[in-house]
């Protein structure tokens, strides 16, 4: 009958000295830019629903956006800023809004 054990010598793990440093992956802005046809409502629904910002935050951000033709909605790794915009713009889209959002690289981080 064969033997179903395994047997185990003495194993040696090492631990290496090579300390690898982590680096911080480059963040994304994700902006909102005005346009003539989208409702200051509709600008700060998506900041509410797809940035999770309250209320007051929302309707700060957006009125950035209407004064100053841009408005930052959250800073992201790219991926996260990626599907941000996509989300934004597909939402738009079914609404028939022509809500313009982007990404561009944070330049502000250290």
């Amino acid at each position: 009958m064969p033997k179903d054990e395994i047997e185990h010598g003495n194993a040696v793990v090492e631990k290496t000295e090579s300390k690898a440093k982590l680096e911080r992956p480059p963040l994304y802005k994700v902006l909102l830019h005005n346009d003539d046809f989208t409702t200051m409502e509709f600008v700060v629904f998506i900041l509410q629903t797809v940035f999770n910002h309250g209320e007051s935050d929302a309707v700060s951000i957006m009125l950035n956006v209407h004064r100053q033709g841009i408005g930052l909605a959250g800073v992201y790794t790219y991926e996260v800023a990626e599907m941000k915009v996509d989300k934004v713009t597909s939402i738009a889209q079914l609404n028939e809004f022509p809500l313009l959002c982007t990404m561009e690289e944070d330049g502000s981080a250290g």
